[in-house]
């Protein structure tokens, strides 16, 4: 008994339990498999403090639509999905749910505070992944990985503990950012800068001498009091005699060295710049070159600390007000100027970040960016659109050594320990027991954590099991398809690329497909602020996971914004009811004797129409896909199901399937056959929905599933190049007279003669059948020309088509009804002449508003043409 679809098409009826088959049968697994060429994409890893948002939805729905593509190709595809333990983010949350229960994190202890941590990843790391099924995500869940996992640990240390040994990981004082909120060291990528408005407070510093005094102007004048120099250009005229001698800080009463240094800009201002090291990375710089003295005036909370004076324990910006106020009083502030510059901020809670000199581990980088953009330029790995090649190459240029450690308990503690006999320092990929230097063993590892990038930067290999020597690690890697959005480029994807050229001798994956944001359908970024943020889950509950995914792919360019409405997704939801009503049409009219997606042997002119359109269909989204224009085919296989398979060729069909006969079992071979490529091409898009048809369809010999079938290919002979031509001339008939029709308000069940003047009457006659069947004609009559009175004239490229108008319509009500519509059309045209012939109205009234006039009389005189020429060809 072959299983009928429900007469309404309703998601919820399946996509769980199709979800569910999908996991018994084990389709999502991959295997190293000598017979197969593998194909893999790891998922970037969520964070484990999250819930699926619209941008994890997208990236969720590209990425399955790869893996699904390539499975049903015949590679081994592997999805590999995993989680993030997002150190920063993670212990916030943690932190503030602690606070609700009025519980400090420091009375916990490193131990009873890791306790709570996994508690919560428990809790909520499920979350998402639950999330991520109901979309449809045919990821290997048997594989899936955690950042802080066995293996994934191991990688870190083995990782730290290589590049220690190889120079490139070292422990310094340096100048780092700084989040008070988080309190933590950041990275640079970590720090997003905005534009903000501030003041230039222009300042005199005396000089110890009494001999006067030197201007300059700084931003940031909390941070004077930790000022151990101030410096100006060595080839600046104006203050070549005055280097070397000292001023007087003012507030401080501390005297501090005139220096000079290339780094200043003597066309900037006065060309005067306090130095602060501890509090700038420039001023760092210049402090090292002249070894000068680093003093540290803020507190980790960003308050001043008792370097600050009287000024201690104040905030940063309560300090600013107070110094400013105490700068006037003394006659050392100049003048106060509005200026505009960018502020950096934390990217995690948007504090505004503090560059602070703390000791801190760093990743020295330029040695490993040179390999990592040699791999770009030569392309071996691609970026996908190209153009952002360009941004990865600028940052990676740019880079500054990676500060790696975090002032944190939830992550990867350093694997490094310090000897209190000896000082010094042991880096082991497991805990010493002794002090690899003395012997000692009052040995204490290092408090700090290291940053999640470090641990999700090894994620393409160290999820396949390195640094062991896996069947999946030499199978499987390196992997084929980063998708990901472009605002993680410096984030993970450059970190990732380095990792993997140092670490494996060989790119982590080839294409890197980037996709752009969701907006909402004003284009605005969607944010909790605005309040236009939309919930994944409440759209799948109410459309389906199909709808959603279409609509996330459909209009998708790699690299581009989109934007999401509720209209689109109805649209979506319609396309699906379209899907559905033209299978349960095709099984309901289906002959017990086809079984099979085979095609007869005899095929019709409108047969090797449509299967030519299919098959260069075919061709055209494979295309597509292997060349990531997700949005392409989509769009082509909706046009196709929509216009050319629902609209026309089921239509084309109807009357033969009622006939019955072998015309009808051949109707029905080809319809069975196209419907089966097409949900296999649609698949990837849709899956719940195509697999749901997928089993009430006749697909003997294929494969139980859907997303295991083979996917379509292109058949030469197939090509019907000389039939497809001649039916489009047919239905360019078809159309000119159902226009003609809709034009003149010709009821459908009104027929009318057609009289086809052609140069091609043998193509023309093919068509009769379906004139009288589409076109609405009574009878057909071909020749090479006609002359008929009164007749309505519809023309085509290759035809005249002559309708006798008596016979579309009652000529008297035709002629009333127009008569009618020419007086509203002239009252219009006399209204809106007047309007504007009002010298008070086109003078007053705003340009816009007597233009919006001018196009209103504009459409009346050309409406009112229109009906005088209906009203003529009447007479």
């Amino acid at each position: 008994m072959r299983k009928q679809l429900d007469k309404t098409y309703d998601p919820k009826q399946f996509e769980e339990k199709t979800y569910q088959a999908w996991l018994q049968g084990g389709y999502f697994h991959a295997k190293p498999n000598p017979d197969k060429r593998p194909y893999t994409i790891v998922m970037p890893p969520p964070n484990i403090t999250g819930q699926l948002h619209l941008g994890h939805a997208m990236d969720c729905t590209l990425q399955d639509c790869l893996i699904r593509f390539r499975r049903m190709q015949g590679y081994e595809a592997l999805w590999l999905p995993g989680a993030d333990h997002a150190s920063i983010a993670t212990e916030a949350k943690i932190v503030q749910k602690l606070k609700e229960e009025g519980v400090d994190k420091q009375d916990l202890g490193r131990e009873g505070f890791l306790k709570r941590a996994w508690e919560w990843k428990e809790q909520y790391g499920g979350r998402i992944v639950e999330q991520q099924k109901k979309m449809g995500s045919s990821c290997d869940w048997d594989r899936a990985r955690f950042t802080l996992d066995e293996g994934c640990s191991k990688a870190v240390n083995e990782v730290f503990c290589k590049l220690y040994d190889e120079g490139l990981i070292y422990r310094g004082e340096r100048i780092i950012n700084w989040c008070p909120t988080c309190k933590t060291s950041i990275s640079d990528a970590e720090v997003e800068y905005e534009d903000h408005a501030g003041h230039f407070w222009h300042l005199r510093y005396p000089f110890t001498d009494g001999s006067g005094y030197i201007e300059l102007a700084t931003t940031r004048p909390e941070t004077m009091l930790g000022d151990t120099a101030v410096a100006v250009h060595p080839d600046d005229e104006r203050y070549k005699a005055m280097v070397g001698k000292t001023l007087t800080l003012p507030l401080v009463g501390r005297e501090i060295p005139l220096i000079a240094d290339e780094y200043v800009d003597m066309e900037f201002g006065t060309g005067v710049v306090k130095i602060t090291p501890a509090h700038d990375p420039n001023d760092f710089e210049v402090g090292l070159r002249h070894e000068l003295p680093v003093i540290n005036v803020l507190n980790e909370d960003a308050t001043l600390n008792e370097q600050g004076g009287k000024y201690a324990g104040m905030d940063r910006y309560e300090a600013r007000r107070a110094i400013v106020r105490d700068l006037e009083e003394g006659g050392f502030l100049v003048r106060t100027e509005d200026h505009q510059h960018n502020v950096g901020a934390c990217y995690r809670c948007r504090s505004v970040v503090e560059p602070r000199v703390s000791k801190q581990w760093f990743v020295r980088m330029e040695p490993l960016a040179g390999p990592a953009m040699e791999v770009v330029k030569n392309g071996s790995l691609q970026f996908v659109p190209e153009r952002f090649a360009k941004i990865y190459y600028h940052w990676m240029e740019n880079i500054r050594d990676w500060c790696i450690s975090r002032q944190l308990w939830w992550g990867h503690r350093i694997p490094a320990w310090y000897c209190d006999d000896c000082g010094e320092i042991t880096v082991a990929k497991f805990a010493p027991e002794r002090c690899a230097h003395c012997g000692g063993s009052h040995i204490r590892q290092d408090e700090d954590t290291l940053d999640t990038w470090f641990s999700s930067a090894l994620w393409p290999f160290s999820t396949l099991g390195w640094p062991d020597k896996t069947p999946e690690l030499s199978y499987f890697y390196p992997t084929d398809t980063l998708v990901t959005g472009y605002d993680i480029i410096f984030f993970w994807v450059a970190r990732m690329i380095f990792s993997g050229v140092h670490n494996m001798g060989e790119i982590p994956f080839k294409n890197v497909f980037i996709h752009g944001l969701i907006r909402d359908a004003q284009g605005r970024k969607m944010s909790k602020s605005l309040g236009n943020g939309v919930d994944p889950m409440e759209v799948i509950e109410q459309y389906g996971a199909d709808a959603l995914r279409l609509t996330l792919c459909t209009g998708n360019s790699p690299g581009n914004d989109m934007r999401f409405s509720d209209e689109k997704v109805r649209a979506s939801r319609n396309f699906a009811n379209k899907l559905w009503n033209a299978s349960r049409f095709i099984l309901m009219n289906l002959s017990d004797e086809v079984t099979s997606l085979d095609l007869p042997r005899e095929l019709t002119l409108e047969d090797k129409w449509f299967l030519s359109l299919y098959n260069r269909l075919v061709r055209e989204v494979t295309d597509n896909l292997e060349h990531f224009e997700l949005g392409v085919a989509v769009q082509k296989l909706y046009d196709f199901i929509w216009d050319i398979l629902c609209d026309w060729y089921i239509e084309l069909t109807k009357a033969r399937i009622a006939a019955g006969g072998e015309s009808a079992k051949r109707a029905q071979q080809v319809l069975v056959h196209v419907m089966g490529g097409a949900l296999r091409l649609l698949h990837p898009f849709m899956p719940f929905i195509t697999e749901e048809i997928w089993q009430a369809l006749p697909s003997e010999g294929i494969s139980e599933s859907v997303m295991v079938a083979p996917w379509p290919e292109y058949r030469p002979e197939l090509c019907f190049e000389r039939e497809e031509e001649e039916f489009s001339k047919i239905m360019e008939v078809i159309k000119a007279v159902r226009n003609r029709r809709s034009e003149m308000n010709v009821p459908p069940s009104r027929k009318a003669k057609l009289y086809i003047a052609t140069g091609l009457p043998e193509t023309m006659e093919k068509g009769a059948a379906f004139f009288e069947r589409l076109a609405g004609a009574s009878e057909v009559e071909i020749g090479q020309s006609f002359s008929i009175e009164g007749a309505v004239q519809v023309v085509t490229g290759d035809a005249r088509i002559f309708i006798p108008l008596g016979e579309l319509i009652d000529l008297d009500k035709e002629r009333e009804r127009l008569q009618k519509e020419r007086e509203q059309a002239e009252q219009d045209v006399s209204f809106f002449g007047k309007k504007l012939e009002n010298p008070s109205f086109v003078d007053r009234a705003p340009e816009k508003v007597v233009n919006a006039e001018r196009e209103k009389l504009q459409k009346a005189k050309d409406r009112l043409q229109k009906i005088v020429e209906s009203l003529e060809a009447l007479k």
